[in-house]
């Protein structure tokens, strides 16, 4: 059964969208569509940009024509576009909650009507879906953040978030990579860099794969980050079941 549907997007970009609504079952399609266009390596195309329900798929038209590369993504779609639901893999990203690093914990606590201590244990008790990349370099939008600690955004936004903040807005969590201004509400902060520049691969984290907040002190926050500036800090990355 034809489940998806692939619409013109311009004169040189293509969008393949796979349902309506967001969930786990249909991201994990549009990360296992990323992975069989990539392997069957079709000359042409330029990007390929996943979002929550749907993947944009950039194309040079001087090298393929939109019919070409119609065919050539109605051949792979036919393929078991579902993903592997068996095994994850996830980033232990460490976190230092609240104090200077979190200046709105207690806000987030107030408004779910929870100690401060009970917040942290919530949001790290968990892994959270890397849906899609995007708004800043290495921004994740991940999904699961538990309903008890929905926090609505700041009336006011901030000018600056320092890069490394750990925040709620409305329904998500996540990561700022880079100083930028925001509205988020922020429990914490990591000294790991989830966009580097000067990095070999810029962004650590794909669309697909998964996220774990682990609790640090501060004194573990600057020996990290002291390890981090030296280059010599690694990420746990483990195996897990999805």
């Amino acid at each position: 059964m034809k489940d998806y549907k692939i619409l013109i997007e311009g004169d040189s970009s293509v969008l393949i969208v796979f349902g309506d609504t967001i969930s786990p079952e249909i991201n994990r399609r549009v990360t296992a569509a990323v992975q069989l266009i990539k392997e069957q390596r079709i000359e042409g195309i330029v990007d390929m940009i996943p979002a929550f329900a749907s993947l944009l798929i950039n194309y040079n038209p001087m090298v393929i024509s939109y019919d070409s590369i119609r065919r050539r993504l109605e051949r792979i779609l036919k393929m078991d576009v579902r993903g592997e639901e068996g095994r994850k893999r996830v980033f232990e990203i460490p976190v230092c909650y609240g104090g200077r690093f979190g200046p709105d914990l207690d806000n987030i606590a107030a408004h779910a009507g929870l100690t401060p201590e009970e917040v942290v244990d919530i949001h790290s008790s968990r892994d959270y879906l890397i849906y899609m990349l995007g708004f800043l370099p290495g921004f994740c939008y991940l999904g699961g953040l538990d309903e008890r600690i929905h926090t609505p955004r700041l009336s006011s936004p901030r000018l600056r978030i320092p890069s490394g903040s750990v925040g709620i807005g409305g329904s998500q969590t996540g990561i700022y990579p880079m100083d930028s201004p925001g509205g988020w509400q922020l429990m914490g902060m990591t000294p790991v860099r989830t966009y580097d520049p000067n990095r070999a691969e810029p962004i650590l984290v794909h669309a697909g794969e998964y996220i774990r907040f682990v609790r640090i002190g501060e004194e573990e926050f600057e020996d990290i980050r002291a390890r981090v500036e030296a280059g010599t800090y690694q990420v746990t990355v483990r195996e897990g079941e999805a």
